[in-house]
Parts: structure tokens; sequence; C-alpha cells
């Protein structure tokens, strides 16, 4: 009997806890912001239009120059901008944080089924949909880093338009809910302390 009653003790001390309400809350709280980071990257890169200067606008797609009455006249080739290398520099930062708004939607896929459905694999789900919340961090900060280098001489802070701050905005946010996703992550790997064994 006290062999059994030993195992029995065993097996309830393995047993994963129960999560608590601040844990859910968080867990919940991160999927949704990662959810908003994703509508604010897709919306700017789908717009395209970064940076206003000299009446001219200079985006991931389009190159435009305003003429009379503010009417645009947009062209999708780069070349027109007479700037060395930029048709090349903007493919590359647009493929980026294209990729990276895919990775972000792999990665809440991930984490929401890692909460919809508990099976052994729910940690590790998480974790990777963690890992893949900050490669889009990466990539996005990446395409937005290469665009102001390739527009260095016409940058300036009041130039950058709206769409320009709601792929920084999603920047941020990937970048923060993927490494408090991973802590979350880390602190469930922690030992469980019982009462009875201290």
């Amino acid at each position: 009997m006290t062999a059994i009653k030993m195992q029995t003790q065993k097996m309830h001390s393995c047993r994963r806890p129960k999560m608590q309400f601040l844990e859910i809350f968080t867990r919940s709280l991160i999927i949704l912001c990662i959810a908003l980071a994703i509508i604010l990257s897709s919306i700017s890169v789908c717009d395209g239009h970064w940076l206003f200067a000299n009446a001219k606008v200079f985006g991931l797609w389009h190159f435009c120059i305003m003429e009379q009455h503010g009417v645009p006249n947009c062209t999708t080739d780069l070349n027109v901008a007479s700037i060395d290398g930029l048709q090349v520099g903007l493919i590359f930062s647009r493929t980026a944080v294209s990729f990276g708004v895919v990775a972000a939607v792999f990665g809440l896929e991930l984490l929401i089924v890692s909460q919809v459905c508990e099976d052994p694999h729910s940690r590790k789900k998480w974790s990777f949909g963690s890992q893949l919340v900050l490669l889009s961090f990466a990539l996005s900060a990446t395409g937005m880093l290469s665009f102001v280098i390739w527009l260095w001489n016409q940058v300036s802070f009041m130039g950058f338009t709206l769409t320009y701050w709601c792929q920084f905005t999603a920047v941020f946010l990937f970048f923060l809910n993927g490494i408090s996703g991973l802590h979350i992550h880390s602190l469930m790997q922690l030992p469980i302390v019982h009462p009875g064994n201290m």
C-alpha cells in the first residue's frame, strides 16, 4: 500500500497544473496584440506609401510625383526617382516585410492552436509560435531599415507617412509579444515546488 500511495503522489506532482486566470489573461493579451500587429503591418505593406519628400511620395510599390492641385502621378517604375539602386533596394524591403507578415500569421495560428487544443505538444507549439513572431520582427525591422537606408538623403522625421508609423508600431508589437511569449514559456518550464517537499 505504501508503494502504491507513493506512486499516486508522484503522478499528482508531475501533473500539469491548471492555468491560472493571470496566465490565461496574459496569453490572450499576447495573441490579441499580435493579431493587431498583423493588421497594422498588412495595411502598411498593402498601401506602401511610406515617405513624403519634396513633393514626391516614395513607397514600397509606387513612386509618385505630386502635380498641381495635389493630384499624384504614380508609377511602378521606381527608376523614375533617379536614385541608384532604388529599384533593387525596395524589392528587398517589400519582400522582407511581406515575409514578416506571413511569419507572424503562422506564428499567431500556432499560438491560438496551443491554447485551444490542450495536448502534450501545446508548450512546443506556443514556443515555436513565439519564435515565428520574433522572426517576423526581424524581417519587418530589416525591411524598414533598408527602406530608410536606400532613401537616406530624402528622409526627414516629418516626412514619414501614417502607414510607415503603422509598420513601426507593428514591429514593436512583434518584438514585445514574441519576447513575452518566450518568457511565459520559460516560466512554465520551471520545476513545481510542493509544500511537502520543502
